[in-house]
């Protein structure tokens, strides 16, 4: 009875219930705190991120499409820009020169100089594609682990329980309920770390892909305008 009387709503607090938890479920729920933070900032960072490398490719795709001469472009973009598509673009153009700067002709040459551009693009494309998905490995983690770690916590509550049953030959609900408590306790912060950073993992993915896929497109576009030109080189 005198248990009872002492529980109340309060008692049952996620704070009252994490001062009153046992070392081990302690730690297990600061682990996934600390694991729900981190996949937070990631989560944020990459929101962050992909806007702005989506607005900055709308922006420089509509200044390709303009019309202008994609030398004043290149140039516009600085000698070091930081966004793929301008790096792409003065790639493209610094082979071309190279290629129209040469002495030799013909299909092969042309071939071969089509061939250098791509592999150019190409690791572009695949530094660009790995620095987006920098940071999925981390809500990967978050997301598969903090379920089985608060079942930990889960599991180590529930034998504190038994524990408690056990030392105080009682069977009461008071006196399990404070162990059941940080049992549950334990679930509902790893699924509150995991949830998010699933969510997270999967969307990022498919906006990363996405973002390859583009950089992929705008390199199409890049290797035909340099065929054309070529085309053009070689019938004058």
């Amino acid at each position: 009875m005198d248990a009872q009387s002492a529980l109340t709503p309060e008692s049952f607090s996620i704070l009252a219930v994490f001062l009153r938890a046992d070392i081990v479920v302690k730690i297990v729920l600061i682990g996934l705190m600390l694991a729900s933070l981190w996949s937070w900032s990631v989560i944020i960072d990459k929101f962050v991120r992909f806007g702005l490398l989506n607005r900055e490719a709308d922006r420089f795709e509509k200044e390709v499409a303009s019309g202008r001469p994609l030398e004043d472009i290149a140039a516009g973009a600085g000698e070091a820009p930081k966004h793929a598509l301008p790096r792409m673009l003065q790639a493209a153009l610094r082979d071309w020169r190279e290629g129209r700067a040469q002495n030799g002709g013909g299909e092969t040459a042309t071939a071969l100089l089509l061939q250098r551009i791509d592999r150019a693009l190409d690791s572009i494309i695949a530094r660009e594609a790995q620095r987006a998905e920098e940071g999925l490995g981390t809500l990967a983690i978050v997301a598969t682990a903090s379920p089985f770690i608060g079942l930990f916590g889960t599991v180590w509550g529930i034998m504190h329980a038994f524990q408690s049953i056990a030392v105080q030959k009682n069977t009461n609900l008071a006196v399990v309920a404070p162990a059941i408590a940080e049992a549950l306790l334990a679930t509902a912060i790893g699924l509150a770390a995991a949830i998010p950073a699933y969510i997270a993992y999967n969307k990022f993915s498919t906006d990363a892909g996405k973002f390859a896929s583009r950089l992929e497109g705008f390199a199409d576009e890049l290797s035909a305008a340099v065929s054309r030109r070529l085309s053009e080189r070689i019938r004058s």
